[in-house]
């Protein structure tokens, strides 16, 4: 060690302009416990290359932090990250800088590099909220459970009114499954932040998913006092209809539709809490009065025309969606229900005319023309999907659709792509991810079953008509990614383009 030092400082003094000399020597500091020394002789060799009329380039230095990474000289990254990063950039341009920075050096894969960035960003801006969730999204892809907690405890304290940040926080103690560590952050949340309605709604979820039933509606209860709003209120009625308690449910539902008359959610649950106990009338009357309320809401002309068709009123729910679509032009969704009464109805001509209608009107719909590849007949199936993939180059009910045609066709390999391609381009739609799955039970081997569902568990999809049916119903509750998959897929047709 101590020749070493001798050798590099001969080094240093017959080439003062070579800058690896001293890098190395900062090197060897670490390597032998002298962390005291490294940041010191990092700063001495700008300094002296500076005064040597050498260019300090910072690129060239960086990718020096990076090299001494490769070699495990942690501190000597770190020491020349804090070092150089500011040479040669405009106050003013450091926040972009530094941040293209981090994000290059994180898609090489230079873990410490990109830390040492974030860690020297966050000594400069402490009060950048969207720094703080960088960097937390970095440590939870490269660090570990403690380096997370310690960044996210930081971060709640330079930004203590940042409510994604507490979030974060608590999601993750509560992932860890340190259930009371998460129920400590978000009363320091609430203290923070008095009103937030982020906290709150996640203080509920936290109890409701650990069953704590009785401490979800306590908070619930505070929440419509000091902080109410329309989805606090959705969220009270979601709780009790969950716990079979109706009369609770549709008294919350009542009174909130009174304070929030223009959130048409509550409306819709109220419509349908009186239809799954049979009383058509008091439904029909809820619905009635809420698309006057909310006059622009498609989701609620749906449930309204949905309520007239289960009882077969098919007249009455072709004039509600005619009117819907005079207040809501080019709808894809009020045109495909109009679409799907005549079908019931059994008026095919008309079908085919509503059909020319919609996709004149909503020429780039995918819903539409995946319904329209469905109910044509299978040899003008083809000729539709060319048409539908003109108008709709990224569409993933179109994507299905034609997936479906290969899949008929037994050619497996493109109706494979086109499956991930719909997923991809979308991965929040559940039906997707059901008939992918459905796919591949039927013709992949285990490890690609087993791909799907692991891919479909982190995308947490939450759309799609036939996985809302599943994961909306209120036996349902509380179901994760993968039983609701499990639910929509034992529920496909055979016939793969089979209508509802």
């Amino acid at each position: 060690y101590k020749n070493a030092r001798k050798v590099l400082n001969r080094a240093r003094k017959a080439i003062p302009t070579e800058p690896t000399i001293w890098i190395t020597a900062s090197k060897l500091e670490e390597a032998h416990g002298n962390i005291q020394n490294v940041e010191t002789i990092i700063n001495k060799a700008v300094t002296s290359l500076a005064a040597h009329q050498v260019v300090i380039d910072r690129d060239y230095w960086l990718q020096e932090a990076e090299k001494a990474e490769k070699s495990n000289s942690k501190i000597t990254c770190q020491a020349i990250v804090r070092t150089t990063i500011s040479i040669g950039i405009d106050p003013q341009d450091y926040k972009n800088t530094w941040l293209n920075d981090a994000e290059l050096y994180q898609s090489r894969g230079s873990v410490e590099t990109t830390r040492a960035i974030y860690a020297h960003m966050l000594t400069h801006y402490p009060g950048k909220r969207k720094i703080w969730e960088k960097a937390a999204q970095f440590e939870r892809q490269h660090g570990d459970t403690n380096s997370l907690d310690a960044l996210l405890k930081k971060a709640v304290h330079y930004c203590p009114n940042a409510e994604v940040l507490w979030l974060m926080w608590a999601k993750e103690k509560w992932v860890s499954g340190d259930v009371e560590g998460a129920r400590e952050i978000l009363k320091q949340a609430f203290a923070a932040n008095t009103d937030a309605e982020e906290v709150w709604v996640a203080a509920v979820k936290l109890e409701v998913e650990t069953k704590e039933f009785t401490r979800a509606r306590k908070l619930l209860a505070k929440a419509r006092e000091r902080a109410s709003t329309e989805r606090i209120w959705m969220k009270s009625a979601v709780l009790e209809r969950r716990l079979g308690n109706t009369e609770v449910c549709q008294k919350l539902l009542e009174d909130g539709t009174l304070r929030y008359p223009s959130f048409d959610k509550m409306w819709m649950m109220l419509g349908q809490l009186h239809s799954s106990k049979k009383d058509v009338d008091t439904a029909r009357k809820v619905y009635k009065q809420a698309v006057k309320k909310c006059p622009k809401s498609t989701a609620l002309w749906l449930c309204y025309a949905n309520l007239e068709i289960d009882t077969k009123q098919y007249s009455r729910a072709r004039s509600l969606l005619e009117t819907a679509r005079m207040r809501i032009s080019k709808d894809p969704e009020l045109w495909l229900a109009a679409i799907q009464v005549e079908e019931k109805a059994r008026n095919k001509t008309v079908v085919k005319q509503l059909t020319a209608k919609a996709l004149q009107e909503c020429s780039t719909a995918g819903i539409l023309w995946a319904h329209a590849i469905a109910t044509d007949p299978p040899p003008a199936r083809k000729s539709r999907s060319y048409d539908a993939l003109k108008r709709c180059s990224d569409d993933p009910h179109v994507f299905v659709a034609v997936a479906k045609l290969f899949w008929l066709d037994g050619k497996q390999r493109k109706a494979r792509n086109w499956f991930n391609r719909a997923i991809t381009v979308n991965p929040n739609l559940g039906d997707a991810w059901a008939w992918f799955y459905r796919f591949e039970k039927d013709h992949g081997r285990k490890s690609k079953i087993a791909r799907v569902l692991k891919k479909c568990i982190e995308a947490e999809p939450t759309h799609g008509k036939r996985w809302c049916a599943v994961s909306k119903d209120v036996k349902n509750a509380g179901l994760k990614a993968e039983a609701i998959l499990e639910k929509v897929e034992a529920a496909l047709p055979r016939d793969l383009f089979a209508v509802d």
